[in-house]
């Protein structure tokens, strides 16, 4: 029996939705922690996924974003969801470090790539069969403790203190000191832990103050980084107070006030982004990021948010190789996207230039970092041309 040129027709179109794969986008899920107490970060990283490229090798991209609220249940959970109920192809963050050491396996079990934009270096150091799938674009723990424990010597700090997060993001910066303190001969002599919503640090301050050190430095993120540091101030310590990229933002200056000023920090460029050199490539980058964020919300980003936007530039590479090799939504796509990001030479983003290896999965060098203070409530470019302490 011969088919009418309208049932035909309509069989054939029924036959092509069958064929054609189910997932014909590229998706991208975006986790962040738009709520709770590292919203400071994870508001301008959900806010930068409107920036990200929608197009890229003749495909679209889709972007699903979740909010974890900094619980690191709440950001297992979102993992499966954007795995299982999304297929996504790819995710981007989270935004803190518990939550992005808490869905390791499942990223690893699912083979997903994970563009994380934390900044303990523990999410993708030692390299395993887990850590893998997963990349970095916040600058690693000892590039900036390297660059704060330099400037400490410089500053003939002989000894000093450190207070931390109780969990991988202050142990990250614990347990990278005591070799590069050495090195310089600064004596490490007195160190104290505390929780992300600890509400007073007093016994602990006390304790580093009567420990009598020239220094101290406070490996914590955000707006609870402020809480030793203002408690250290109010209980007479006059030293120097050294704080890590993760404090980078307008609101640390904020709830802090006078008791941050003269923090010594170090973190990418864009934070002092006109004070860098117009030579410097990427200028340029943070640039277009900055200006494009401005026109949407009208103010300045963040370095959080930079993260997420170069995360989406590693991404835009990466892809057109990958399609190569597989179709979105398919596990061959999934592992050619891993592979290439693995391969990625010389990206230039808002934070760094990344040259991505085998053995490193963050890529980022010396170009990633600059020692910053925070002078009359803003952040400035600390060295002999531009402000002195």
């Amino acid at each position: 029996m011969k088919l009418s040129v309208p049932l035909l027709a309509t069989v054939s179109l029924l036959m092509a939705a069958i064929i054609a794969p189910v997932h014909a986008q590229i998706k991208i899920g975006a986790m962040v922690s738009a709520t709770g107490p590292t919203s400071a970060i994870g508001i301008p990283q959900r806010n930068s996924v409107a920036l990200l490229p929608t197009t890229v090798g003749g495909m679209t991209i889709e972007y699903i974003t979740l909010d974890d609220g900094g619980d690191t249940t709440r950001a297992v959970q979102n993992a499966k969801q954007l795995i299982s109920q999304h297929n996504v192809d790819a995710i981007i963050g989270p935004s803190t470090t518990p939550a992005a050491l808490a869905i390791l396996s499942v990223i690893a079990e699912a083979k997903v790539p994970l563009v994380s934009t934390v900044g303990s270096q523990a999410v993708v150091e030692p390299q395993d069969a887990t850590k893998r799938w997963v990349f970095k674009t916040t600058q690693n723990d000892d590039l900036i403790a390297e660059a704060l424990v330099s400037h400490m010597a410089r500053a003939k700090v002989k000894r000093l203190g450190f207070i931390g997060f109780n969990d991988p993001f202050g142990e990250g910066f614990l347990k990278i000191l005591p070799g590069l303190l050495a090195k310089y001969k600064i004596e490490l002599v007195a160190s104290e832990k505390f929780s992300r919503t600890d509400q007073s640090v007093t016994g602990q301050s006390l304790k580093l103050i009567a420990a009598k050190p020239d220094a101290v430095f406070i490996a914590a993120v955000g707006g609870p980084a402020v809480l030793p540091q203002a408690t250290l101030r109010d209980q007479g310590f006059k030293g120097t107070i050294y704080q890590t990229h993760a404090i980078a933002t307008q609101d640390f200056i904020k709830i802090g006030g006078a008791k941050v000023e003269g923090t010594v920090l170090a973190a990418g460029g864009m934070l002092v982004f006109d004070e860098m050199s117009d030579a410097n490539p990427i200028k340029n980058v943070a640039a277009r990021y900055i200006k494009a964020y401005e026109k949407i919300y009208g103010s300045r980003p963040a370095t959080f948010g930079a993260n997420t936007y170069d995360s989406g530039i590693l991404l835009q590479y990466a892809v057109p190789d990958a399609l190569k090799k597989g179709k979105p939504g398919t596990e061959a796509f999934r592992s050619a996207l891993r592979d290439a990001l693995e391969t990625q030479k010389d990206v230039v983003g808002c934070q760094g230039v990344f040259n991505i290896t085998t053995t490193n999965h963050n890529g980022l060098d010396k170009r990633a970092r600059d020692v910053i203070t925070i002078k009359d409530g803003k952040f400035r470019l600390l060295g002999e041309t531009k402000v002195s302490l």
